[in-house]
């Protein structure tokens, strides 16, 4: 760890607590985009992942990982999500957010398919540092979720959101936002 580090004390501090994440529930309103998905028939799915990602890589402590004790900081991070199987389990996919929104859809398309041929959820802790961790409940409307997550503990925000809902003519999405506290 850097001894200059400004908020060291911080990262001390939740490194020794039981469960050291931090999580924020809010809602998005998200009015504009609904009606731009729903008049250009576009995958909210996609729609949504792409702009959390590109919100996410925005800010610098959610590219910030700890490995083997340290801060490190990524240029940019790549998501991770769930998609369910036909057998009843999931896989993981992983996407890049670095290409005009257009060709991300047919990019993000064929990369889920890749992932559901391969129907795995196997990865190295190398291999999943500099990821988001993205999942979605689009069947239920919640205020609150918490995530698995691993011992040793790792350090990527997972961001997750549920069905959206109409609010005083307003479409919300509630989405959470779980990140290693430091």
């Amino acid at each position: 760890m850097d001894t200059n580090y400004k908020r060291k004390e911080h990262f001390n501090y939740f490194c020794e607590l039981a469960y050291p994440y931090v999580g924020i529930t809010a809602n998005a309103d998200i009015t504009d985009l609904i009606v731009r998905i729903k008049e250009q028939k576009l995958p909210f799915f996609f729609t949504v992942c792409y702009c959390v990602s590109r919100a996410a890589n925005h800010i610098p402590e959610f590219r910030q990982r700890i490995m083997h004790g340290r801060i490190i900081e990524f240029d940019r991070c790549r998501t991770s999500h769930t998609v369910a199987l036909e057998d009843g389990t999931y896989c993981y996919c992983t996407l890049e957010d670095t290409m005009p929104y257009p060709e991300y859809i047919s990019y993000a398309a064929g990369e889920q398919e890749r992932a559901e041929r391969a129907g795995t959820i196997e990865e190295s802790e190398e291999e999943a540092a500099d990821k988001f961790f993205i999942s979605t409940l689009p069947w239920i409307s919640y205020t609150s979720l918490i995530q698995p997550v691993p011992v040793p503990v790792d350090s990527n925000p997972r961001i997750t959101w549920g069905k959206y809902f109409v609010q005083e003519e307003r479409v919300l999405l509630e989405e959470e936002f779980d990140r290693l506290g430091h």
